[in-house]
């Protein structure tokens, strides 16, 4: 098959394409970064270097593929200037434009966990709008949305905290209950439906271990040195004020604050466990290995 991966060398890219290259696949792989392509070719897929932000580009590039991984990239929450739910319609409008333009028709799509939500999901609304909007292709294109849950790297922002204070403080957390998920894990299954071809539209959630934030912390002290580490759950206000102490963007902050109180009621996760799925390979101990690797280094 021919198939283009978006999201560059990424978590969830690079070992999708190390994948789909091991299984005799054709694969392009789109970077905005010239830098890449020689780390590109090393793994035996053709680089597309351009942005996500000319619909020409990607039409080109999504012409004669069987198949299209589609994501949209991280942006920075710190800039003042973003509007992130603008910038999740753009790039997802220039997705549509492009996978019609092309005729592709398959399509996987890495959305997220609360894209179900209209509302209460904060920043989560963009993957909800792009799923609307890749749901209004013509139904001869099959589209697979993948829903990972909380990402394991996620865990990486809380490590300055730890050295500082002892413990870690969100909006949620305690006894609230957590899906953690694997880049690695994510990769196998959008590797699944890029080959499964299926019928229609579809929804898949990835998750690899659902833990207690306890638990969490539990693990990742154990791997740290820190054995007796503790997760509080803090106020929303107070989660509000210690983000915008950062110089974080107000209005993202906000919607990550919304975001992890539903995490904390529930509300986020209702979804998940009606289409609850098989729980991947990678567990949290295995990435608590990773986290005391980067935890002792900076």
């Amino acid at each position: 098959m021919k198939i283009v991966v978006t999201g560059s060398l990424g978590n969830i890219s690079k070992p999708l394409t190390q994948e789909l290259v091991q299984k005799g696949h054709s694969v392009t792989v789109i970077s905005s970064k010239a830098e890449k392509q020689r780390n590109i070719e090393a793994l035996g897929a053709k680089p597309a270097i351009g942005s996500l932000e000319n619909p020409e580009f990607l039409a080109t590039t999504f012409t004669g593929a069987d198949a299209v991984y589609c994501m949209i990239p991280p942006n920075n929450y710190f800039d003042q200037n973003l509007d992130l739910q603008a910038y999740y319609c753009r790039l997802g409008h220039n997705y549509a434009q492009s996978i019609e333009q092309a005729g592709v028709k398959h399509v996987v799509n890495l959305s997220s966990i609360g894209a179900h939500m209209e509302k209460g999901n904060g920043i989560l609304l963009g993957a909800h709008d792009v799923e609307g909007i890749l749901n209004e292709l013509p139904l001869t294109t099959t589209i697979t949305h993948i829903r990972p849950s909380s990402f394991y790297y996620n865990l990486y922002a809380y490590a300055d905290m730890i050295k500082e204070m002892g413990y870690i403080a969100a909006n949620y957390g305690d006894e609230d209950i957590v899906p953690w998920v694997s880049p690695q894990d994510i990769a196998n299954a959008v590797t699944e439906e890029l080959l499964a071809l299926p019928s229609g539209r579809k929804i898949r959630y990835v998750s690899s271990e659902e833990l207690t934030c306890k638990q969490t912390a539990q693990i990742l002290g154990e791997a740290i040195g820190k054995p007796v580490l503790k997760w509080l759950t803090i106020t929303n206000d107070q989660m509000v004020s210690g983000l915008a102490a950062t110089g974080m963007n107000p209005s993202i902050a906000a919607g990550l604050v919304e975001m992890y109180a539903g995490l904390h009621s529930g509300l986020l996760t209702e979804d998940y466990y009606h289409n609850q799925p098989t729980l991947g390979k990678v567990k949290m101990t295995d990435f608590a290995k990773e986290f005391a690797s980067v935890y002792h280094q900076n």
